[in-house]
């Protein structure tokens, strides 16, 4: 049985390669027939070749001309003690610019040594003009760790000393490494502190003064400067607690509270150091109730606070919580109904966690709570 192999002829392999280059060799044979053939096309063409390399220096000698240098910095969104440093480098930067080429990251290089810009946004305004948006993440916390304390956002950028506030919440990691400026901090713990920081009203900011997790099993804990503790639980949701907060603080009932718990957005509980604190809580919604267990309701400006609390500084907590919305007090539709109280006798200082289930609160022998549930 014989078997004929036919040789591939390498000529024709050749004409394969060949073919795509003489069909646009025709095409380009054919372009020229047609503008031989046209005057007016012959005419448009070579204008066309004329005009373009002109339009291109022109664009490129008026990028560069002082028909449309920046003359005109406006930086908006700055604040806090290095606002005048960040404009002034962003402002130095924008000198060496036009308005038809504005270099973004050259502007951005330009801050690159202030972590608080997170990001800048320049919109030129023909001729001289240039707005330059910057997007700040400011400082949250005063954090000590490692022996050295520094400023730090709700992120954990650490934004260094120099932005540090009195009005700073106070963290704290001793065992933690020293970050450099910039960096990021480590840490579960920490960077759910900062979470849950960074979610705050800013109506409350200022009435924080640390952030730690509680040994006796109530986890992330708020200390606000009046003595108040507001039991977190975890980071978990921080802007409905914070919402669950305010609704609590805005109910008169929960004036005189120790503590207040939002574990459980839906079902926030305000504590009471003693019954006659809590009776005096009731008594002066008009409302009064036995000795045991009393109801109440109401939604006006009012707040809790710690034992002993001036009625000057719940009165200004109140209306810094609500000065922005109207004197309307803020909630959740999880926390917008009325608020009822139960109560039974403590005698403790920092009486034992609120229930953490909706339809479960706890009642323990010598301890207030004033529970607002779900409407």
């Amino acid at each position: 049985m014989e078997r004929s192999v036919a040789a591939r002829s390498p000529i024709g392999s050749l004409d394969i390669l060949w073919r795509p280059f003489e069909a646009a060799a025709g095409l380009a044979r054919g372009s020229f027939q047609l503008i031989a053939r046209h005057r007016r096309l012959r005419i448009a063409l070579l204008a066309a070749l004329v005009a373009i390399p002109l339009l291109a220096g022109g664009w490129l000698l008026l990028r560069k001309s002082s028909f449309t240098a920046v003359e005109h910095v406006k930086v908006s969104g700055v604040h806090g003690p290095q606002a005048r440093a960040i404009e002034a480098a962003l402002d130095e930067a924008a000198g060496h610019m036009s308005t038809l080429g504005v270099n973004a990251a050259a502007l951005q290089a330009a801050v690159a040594s202030y972590p608080v810009v997170r990001a800048v946004h320049a919109v030129p305004s023909f001729p001289h003009g240039l707005r330059i948006e910057v997007t700040e993440q400011l400082p949250v916390a005063a954090l000590t760790i490692g022996g050295q304390r520094t400023a730090v956002a709700a992120d954990g950028v650490v934004l260094g000393p120099g932005l540090i506030t009195g009005s700073l919440p106070a963290l704290s990691d001793p065992q933690g490494p020293v970050p450099a400026v910039g960096g990021h901090v480590q840490g579960q713990t920490l960077l759910a502190e900062l979470a849950i920081l960074g979610a705050e009203p800013r109506q409350l900011m200022r009435f924080d003064a640390r952030v730690y997790s509680s040994p006796k099993g109530d986890g992330l804990t708020v200390a606000m400067r009046n003595g108040l503790l507001v039991y977190f639980g975890d980071a978990t949701r921080p802007h409905a607690k914070w919402l669950s907060l305010a609704r609590v603080l805005a109910d008169e009932s929960s004036a005189g509270a120790t503590y207040i718990d939002v574990r459980v957005p839906e079902r926030p509980a305000a504590g009471f150091a003693s019954a006659s604190a809590l009776a005096e809580s009731a008594s002066s919604t008009g409302l009064a109730g036995s000795s045991g267990a009393g109801g109440s309701t109401g939604a006006s400006a009012a707040t809790g606070a710690g034992a002993g609390t001036p009625e000057a500084t719940v009165a200004e907590l109140a209306a810094k919580l609500t000065e922005s919305t109207n004197g309307q007090p803020t909630a959740t539709p999880g926390t917008a109904g009325a608020a009822t109280s139960t109560a039974a006798a403590t005698a403790s200082s920092e009486p034992a966690a609120a229930s953490t289930s909706a339809g479960e609160p706890e009642s323990s022998s010598g301890s207030g709570e004033s529970t607002s549930p779900g409407g």
